[in-house]
């Protein structure tokens, strides 16, 4: 999709298919709402009595007098003392999702001028580049019959004055960017088990590697996983008939800013099946495990945004995938297997699998000396319980990465809400014959997850992401979100 910026000065004048203009609750018209509605006699007012302005609510107006736009779209805002960066992302997502399903080929959105607390023009211009590459989503890949035809919408424009062009196209460079990536992981994780196995994830790196310079990729098979010695990972690789991979991305900036600075590196969970194992799971919704690969599917989405923005970074990404499967080969509660760092672990529960991926590949990064890791994973279900589908949780040792982590999911809609991560938890990890077990009971569950993952990330700065909650929707809405592929490529970003 063509993302630009549109800066007539007559918004009534203003030709195209669609123009969104936003509406708060209670009736507050914004100031392009306020233009188009002297315009047209009061078009906008007469509708107020039954279209309150209340959040993710819409009202479409076609032919109005004293108006060039075909259709001006009104976009209910909510309070406006409320109105925040994730209230300003999903009005963005809203008009770019009418204007896909009225099919239109192109409209022009005005929300971006509208001051929102925590925010800059580039920000909100990022948040509309990404609304609008995420309503272009479609999945494709496996489907033959009943597909409606693909929406017409090819340009989304913003609107605003030529001396605040230039920041706003930083910013829908970016928001580009970052819909792309999320795109990517989408595609990733919608894509049915059977085809994206660990192999497929290696080519897609690979593929990656190709269309971007600045992406050097190498991918490990069982041999060379052996020869590292991660003993946690292939114990859980060892129960499937489908090779594990570990794949290394790395995005090797030419720019002389980006000598001398340790990498940043992101680690990501690619179970791109968990059947539970030995420890096998319900039936009911267990399709759904096909999503255990999301936490890789955000790794590979955000180095592609970042490659895409050429980011004077350098930037890691380390990704650990194979099947979780029952088989005569498989791990069995009460194996105790030796992990990279040399730290035993009691297998208590085999359907606990993805901290064993991970641990191996927080151990492998140490070889990179790296500012800060952050490894990105659908841990518990715990976590689940604890947030709901809202945030993602956010676990760390150190409290200046947590803050900024927290600020990008702020600034982006992709929130997280930070966890406990005492020594206290650590007790319900003990084992009577490891060195530490790989659950610590029903209580505190995601904690004690990333409790366990703490004991291998001593080296250096380092949160983990438990997206259990947000990486996808179940139900009728059934698909990938793409998250946190936004909070990751803002936090690299600021760190840039």
């Amino acid at each position: 999709m063509e993302f630009s910026t549109q800066t007539t000065t007559g918004l009534q004048q203003l030709r195209t298919a669609a123009l969104g203009v936003g509406v708060f609750a209670d009736g507050v018209l914004t100031a392009p709402a306020e233009v188009i509605d002297r315009a047209s006699e009061g078009a906008i007012s007469a509708v107020l009595s039954e279209f309150k302005g209340k959040a993710n609510t819409h009202v479409v107006l076609r032919n109005l007098p004293g108006v060039k736009a075909e259709r001006v779209i009104v976009i209910g805002l909510g309070k406006q003392d409320a109105y925040r960066a994730t209230g300003h992302a999903a009005a963005e997502q809203l008009f770019a999702n009418v204007c896909a399903g009225l099919n239109v080929a192109d409209g022009v959105s005005t929300l971006a001028t509208v001051e929102c607390e925590g925010t800059t023009l580039r920000s909100r211009a990022r948040a509309m580049a990404a609304a609008g590459q995420r309503s272009s989503y479609r999945y494709e890949a496996t489907r033959t019959r009943d597909l409606e035809p693909a929406p017409k919408l090819k340009k989304l424009s913003l609107w605003t004055s030529r001396s605040k062009a230039a920041e706003a196209l930083a910013g829908l460079k970016e928001g580009t960017a970052i819909g792309n990536g999320m795109n990517l992981a989408r595609l990733l994780g919608d894509m049915p088990p059977n085809l994206c196995t660990p192999t497929y994830l290696g080519e897609t790196a690979k593929k990656l590697g190709k269309e971007f310079k600045t992406l050097k990729v190498d991918v490990l098979d069982r041999k060379k996983i052996e020869a590292e010695k991660m003993g946690a990972f292939l114990s859980v690789a060892r129960g499937s008939d489908e090779p594990p991979v570990f794949i290394v991305i790395r995005h090797v900036p030419k720019s002389p800013k980006a000598k001398g600075k340790a990498p940043l590196v992101l680690v990501g969970k690619g179970l791109t099946f968990d059947s539970g194992g030995i420890s096998i799971k319900p039936s009911a919704n267990m399709d759904e495990m096909k999503y255990d690969m999301c936490g890789a599917a955000s790794v590979l989405g955000t180095l592609r945004a970042v490659a895409e923005l050429e980011l004077e970074r350098e930037v890691i990404g380390l990704i650990a995938s194979c099947e979780n499967m029952p088989s005569g080969r498989a791990n069995k509660p009460g194996d105790v297997v030796t992990s990279m760092s040399g730290q035993t672990i009691e297998i208590l529960n085999t359907d606990a699998e993805g901290r064993l991926v991970l641990c191996d590949a927080l151990t492998y990064a140490e070889r990179f000396k790296p500012e800060a890791v952050i490894d990105i994973a659908t841990l518990t279900g715990a976590c689940v319980v604890a947030l709901g589908h809202v945030n993602s949780g956010l676990f760390s040792t150190d409290d200046t990465l947590a803050n900024e982590l927290l600020e990008a999911g702020r600034e982006t809609g992709d929130t997280a809400w930070r966890m406990p991560l005492e020594d206290a938890y650590q007790e319900q990890l003990r084992s009577n014959f490891a060195d530490m077990a790989n659950i610590g009971g029903m209580p505190a569950g995601s904690v004690t997850a990333a409790c366990f993952l703490s004991r291998y990330t001593k080296a250096y700065p380092w949160a983990h992401l438990d997206i259990a909650g947000t990486a996808w929707k179940s139900g009728k809405e059934k698909g990938a979100t793409g998250r946190p592929v936004p909070l990751l490529t803002q936090f690299l970003l600021s760190r840039s």
